[in-house]
């Protein structure tokens, strides 16, 4: 079993990028592969709602990066996105990626449908909710199983690794990765 996890943070590494591998931690103890993809790292530009993805299962532009990420999206058993909180939302990076997959995955039914997802937000203050609940519809609206956990999936901070004093909400991201783990093993037995 893969999973892959997409940092939408324009900080690479930074407290996003924290969370993600805080439930990598745990997928790995049960034998889970996982890779990080750092948004920072790839240019995606936004949808231009050509529909010209239908049947061809990916984006037919293809001189930025999201043919390879979205790929990797379908080749994956379980997603989890996360994302910092700017005003209020995800990250500009994260919803290019949301609004081009959403419509490769609308033009191309089931090419998403039965995948794991985690969707988890850094969060100075506010906006955590509404970042955790964009992610989720992505999920919810390709027919994917959205994986929760004891509490709302987003850990505070401000400073790279301020995270990491949010005691409830790391044990939180703990919790995904085994609720994760969990899961995506009954589904693949």
């Amino acid at each position: 079993m893969k999973v892959i996890g997409i940092n939408g943070s324009a900080r690479k590494n930074g407290n996003t990028a924290i969370l993600i591998r805080t439930i990598f931690e745990e997928l790995n103890k049960k034998g889970v592969e996982t890779e990080l993809i750092q948004l920072a790292d790839v240019d995606i530009e936004p949808c231009r709602a050509c529909f010209a993805c239908k049947g061809k299962d990916n984006c037919v532009f293809r001189k930025d990066g999201f043919a390879e990420v979205f790929s990797k999206m379908v080749e994956a058993d379980g997603i989890i996105l996360g994302s910092s909180v700017y005003s209020a939302d995800v990250s500009s990076r994260m919803k290019a990626l949301l609004d081009r997959g959403g419509v490769v995955a609308a033009t191309n039914p089931g090419i998403l449908k039965h995948k794991v997802g985690v969707a988890v937000a850094a969060v100075r203050r506010a906006g955590g909710m509404t970042s955790v609940d964009t992610m989720n519809h992505f999920f919810l609206n390709k027919e994917m199983i959205v994986i929760g956990s004891t509490y709302w999936n987003m850990v505070y901070g401000l400073e790279i690794g301020d995270v990491l004093n949010d005691d409830e909400g790391i044990a939180n991201m703990r919790n995904l990765g085994q609720n994760m783990a969990s899961i995506m093993s009954k589904l693949n037995s």
